[in-house]
This record gives C-alpha cells, sequence and structure tokens, in this order.
C-alpha cells in the first residue's frame, strides 16, 4: 500500500499550509497520514488549524510542496501535469468540441480523441488527486469535530469559528466527491468516520454517492458563512451553487445502466434563485473576469467561488500557469499575455468557433494570424484558431506580480480562475426553467440570459430554446470547465449525430469525428486502484 507521508510547512499562497505528501493513496481512503508535527500539535492551536484548512483550498492550485516542483503531492506523472484544476481543465475541455491539445505526452492525446482505457495516466491524475483531496478533508474533518476540539483544550471563543472552517472543509470535500460523481461515477467512499487504517475502502453507487453529497451540502448551508463576506472563501452562495449544478445534472447522475434517473430541476431553480438573489452581480465588461486583477475589480461581484493565483507565491506550472502558457504559440506574443513565451498547446475546435458568428460580441477571444479555424493535425498549434480569454495582465494593462520587470521569471500568474460564477447560475437557472421545473419565471429566464448577452454586445434573443442554453453556455463559458458535462446533460457528448475533429479517431490521424461508445460519458476507474483494492468493479465499457 502506498501511504501518505507528510511534513508540516507554510506555503505563501494566502498562508497556506502545505503538509509535504509524497504519494496519494486512493487505494485506502480511510488512512490518516502521518504529520512531523502531528495532529495533537496542530489541532490544539487555532492558528494552525486555520492554516491546515488553507492547505485544502490551496490543493486545488498548487502540486506540490515547494513550487512549482520537485515535492509533488502525488506520484506517477510529471508534477506540472498532475495539478488538481490542469488536470480538471483537461478532462472537461480537451475532450470536447472546445479545446484541443497540440503535445505528444504520454496518453494525453486520447483525451483529444476520447479513446483513454484504465491505463491512461491523465485518468488516473485526475482521479488521484480527487481523493488525495478528500483524504485531506476527511483529516481535517475527523481532528476538528467539537469532540476532539474539547478534549484539546480550544477555547470556546474559537469553537465557533472552528466549526465554520469544519463546514468549509466538508464542502471541499463535498466539491471533489462531486467531481468524482461527474467524472467516474461509481468510486470508492470512505469520510470521517471510516475506521482508520481499516479495510480497503467499498465502493459507492453513483445514485448514492449523488445521495451523499446532496446530503452533505444540506447539511452545512446554515454554518457557512453568508454570500460574498470574504473572497475566495466558500460560503453559502458556494453551496447553493453546487447544489444548482448537482440538481441540473440530477437525471445523469442518478442514471444506471438500464435505469432511467430522476430529474431535480425544480430544486436546481429553487437553489439558483437564491444565488441571484444574494448580491452577486455581473461583470461590466466580460474581459476583466480573466485578468491579473479580477480578485479587485467589479469581476469579483460576479466569482462565486475562484481557484486563487498569485505570480509571487503560487508557484505551479498547473492551473492558470498552464491556462494561459499553453494557449500561446505561432505568432502570438507572450508579453501581451503577461508570460515570459507559450507553450504552444490548446486551441478552439472549429465547432466552437462557429457559434461567434458576430465578431462584436466581446466573448470573442479568437487569434486568427497565422492560424487555420480547420484542424487537420492534432500536434500543429497553428491548425486552430487560439484563444485569448486569459492573461495575466491587469485592467490597466500592467504585467502580474511575476514579471520579469519586477525581477520575476515571467513563469506565474496572477489570475484567478473562476470555478464559478454568477453567468453561468444565471444559465442554469433559465435551463431549468425550460427543461419543465416548477416555481421559475419564464420571462426572468430570458432576462438572465439577455442580460449575459447584452454584457457581450450581442443581440438580444425574443425568445429561448433549450439550443440557444447550449451554445449561449458555450460562448460564455467556454474553457471554464463546464463543457463536457454540459454536452452530456444534453445527449451530445457521444452522439454520431454530433460530432468535432478528431472525435472517437482511433489512429489521431483521421480528423472526421464520429460517435463513441455511450459508456465514454464515465471515464474507467484506474487499473491501479482495480489491482490494489478488489473491492471495485470497473465502469461498464472499459
Amino acid at each position: 500500500m502506498l501511504n501518505f507521508k507528510r511534513t508540516l510547512g507554510m506555503w505563501a499562497l494566502a498562508a497556506a499550509l502545505v503538509p509535504a505528501l509524497t504519494t496519494s493513496c486512493t487505494k485506502e481512503l480511510d488512512q490518516i497520514p502521518s504529520y512531523s508535527a502531528n495532529a495533537e500539535v496542530i489541532y490544539r492551536d487555532p492558528a494552525l488549524i486555520q492554516q491546515a484548512l488553507t492547505r485544502l483550498y490551496a490543493t486545488l492550485a498548487v502540486s506540490g510542496q515547494q513550487g512549482p516542483a520537485g515535492q509533488p503531492d502525488i506520484s506517477g506523472i510529471d508534477e506540472g501535469f498532475s495539478n488538481y484544476l490542469r488536470q480538471l481543465w483537461f478532462a472537461q475541455e480537451v475532450t470536447t468540441d472546445e479545446a484541443i491539445i497540440a503535445w505528444n505526452d504520454g496518453n494525453l492525446p486520447d483525451y483529444n480523441t476520447l479513446t483513454w482505457n484504465a491505463n491512461n495516466e491523465f485518468v488516473r491524475a485526475m482521479y488521484d488527486r480527487i481523493f488525495y483531496q478528500v483524504a485531506l478533508c476527511n483529516e481535517f474533518i475527523r481532528q476538528t469535530s467539537d469532540e476532539k476540539l474539547s478534549s484539546r483544550g480550544i477555547p470556546e471563543a474559537s469553537l465557533g469559528v472552528i466549526r465554520q472552517y469544519r463546514a468549509e472543509a466538508r464542502f471541499l470535500r463535498a466539491l471533489s466527491y462531486y467531481h468524482a460523481l461527474d467524472m467516474f461515477g461509481n468510486v470508492p467512499f470512505a469520510d470521517e468516520t471510516s475506521e482508520v487504517g481499516g479495510s480497503l475502502a467499498k465502493q459507492k453507487s453513483r445514485a448514492d454517492l449523488f445521495k451523499y453529497v446532496e446530503s452533505e451540502l444540506k447539511d452545512i448551508e446554515g454554518s457557512l458563512m453568508d454570500s460574498r463576506a470574504v473572497y475566495a472563501r466558500v460560503d453559502k452562495g458556494t453551496c447553493w451553487t453546487l447544489q444548482t449544478k448537482l440538481y441540473l445534472n440530477a437525471e445523469v447522475y442518478t442514471s444506471a445502466p438500464g435505469v432511467a434517473g430522476t430529474s431535480r430541476y425544480t430544486d436546481a431553480i429553487t437553489y439558483a434563485d437564491k444565488v441571484l438573489k444574494a448580491g452577486y452581480t455581473l461583470a461590466p465588461e466580460y474581459r476583466l473576469l480573466f485578468l491579473a486583477d479580477n480578485d479587485k475589480t467589479q469581476a469579483r461581484n460576479e466569482i462565486i467561488f475562484p481557484v486563487t493565483f498569485d505570480g509571487r507565491f503560487t508557484k505551479t506550472f498547473g492551473g492558470m500557469p498552464f491556462i494561459i502558457h499553453a494557449a500561446i504559440g505561432g505568432s502570438m506574443p507572450a508579453t501581451d499575455f503577461g508570460v515570459n513565451g507559450g507553450w504552444g498547446g490548446n486551441r478552439a475546435k472549429p465547432n466552437l468557433v462557429d457559434l461567434f458568428p458576430s465578431a462584436s460580441d466581446t466573448r470573442n477571444t479568437f487569434y486568427k494570424a497565422g492560424q487555420t479555424k480547420e484542424i487537420n493535425d492534432i500536434f500543429s498549434f497553428t491548425q486552430g484558431y487560439a484563444v485569448t480569454k486569459f492573461k495575466n495582465v491587469t485592467s490597466t494593462g500592467v504585467p502580474g506580480s511575476d514579471d520579469k520587470s519586477f525581477k520575476g521569471s515571467g513563469d506565474f500568474v496572477d489570475t484567478d480562475f473562476p470555478m464559478f460564477r454568477l453567468s453561468d447560475v444565471q444559465l442554469m437557472y433559465a435551463e431549468a426553467v425550460l427543461r419543465g421545473g416548477t416555481g421559475g419565471d419564464p420571462n426572468k429566464a430570458l432576462q438572465l440570459v439577455n442580460a449575459i448577452r447584452t454584457r457581450a454586445q450581442a443581440t438580444p434573443l425574443a425568445s429561448l430554446t433549450l439550443q440557444d442554453i447550449l451554445d449561449e453556455r458555450a460562448r460564455e463559458l467556454y474553457w471554464e470547465g463546464h463543457r463536457r458535462t454540459d454536452l452530456i446533460r444534453f445527449g451530445l457528448y457521444t452522439s454520431s449525430t454530433y460530432v468535432w475533429p478528431f472525435k472517437g479517431s482511433q489512429d489521431r490521424k483521421t480528423a472526421a469525428g464520429q460517435g463513441v461508445a455511450p459508456t465514454r460519458v464515465l471515464f474507467p476507474i484506474p487499473t491501479t486502484d482495480l489491482v490494489a483494492n478488489p473491492n471495485l468493479k470497473q465502469n461498464q465499457g472499459y
């Protein structure tokens, strides 16, 4: 068995605590990580407890202990590739009609073609990242129970805020289990009540995992901060947004081979409406959401939950540094993006480009000079329009804090990744109304969609269809990690009637897309875990 091994250290990402882990273990999720400064020391000090919580947030952004590489959290893959957000982006974007990547690293091209198998190291990295985070959260939650806190003499004045920390940790665990639910379906499960060092984790069905995530989010809602109290912290609005996503996709998540799922569109409307009434507002300009100062401009009023980055302290080759650098290549000047160079990786597939008939739409961020719209070669960066959506420059054009003029390297970025934001919730509300959920207002749905289009200088719609919603979600949210889930919900992900370049290509050379097996809506359980844990059964089709 692999075991967690870590020491306690400070990572300067909002004073993040970074326990130095040398490997992940999804084979035995209920084990307790070992600390150089053990739990009895850490969880007697409210300040250290706060730092331990911050480490849970940081795990979404950083890939290891020292940055940018050298002490990775998980093994079996290059540390830069192992980053949580980077792997989430690969899985949600490169496998769809929105993005293609030119790199020929290992089995990464299988994401372009939807031909991965259970031995794919990138599938495994996403899976390992999810359960690494789950294990960290389990330990924090286990150590911050009222009984444990009382036994360690935590002052009464500190108990209330630590209970709030515990609720935040439970949300972060629920978020990772949501990603497991969405991408892997039937997975090993452990929580803070699981016996430490006990038997191998049992597998929970997708439908049962849905129930668990739902129950967790409902249970913690009242313990979280009010919406928008502190930027980048989990609050009620963050919780309601994830609940909206859960319910919008409920019919998918509660289904199984031969068993129809149960729709929950009324619940999606209920929780979306809570977010809509929580004081968030659309940023006046679309571009503000994806710049180096999106934590300071009016963009922060739209961003519900970001993964935060700082060019001076968040030293990683994953996350936002990857998203920005890998989108630069060809004749693109890297200095326009506030970084020291491009990695020549990600471009847009023509399906995404075709959704922007008007150049006046401010969300049309395609770079065309020296690029072809059509893609006949996966590995040629100049095939496929480049995307300039994300930049490491401020709204006034100043490079991020790691700029060379400030004696930095130009590698790392300040731009936060908007995992949840208001326009997504507006579109989810409208979709749930169109899908027949009760309690919603069709006129309000149209107004919410048109508010987004007006911001983008696109012509308002006179009426709404579900196709309008899917297309608007692509225009508004492309490259933000939603597309795979959206296409599955709309029944188009594996379909032979809707294809994109290299979809289903077995040789990586045949550009004409084709349908793929319907079981591709889930990734496989990695072979490494199937071998290590006989309780696990593989997802159908692998």
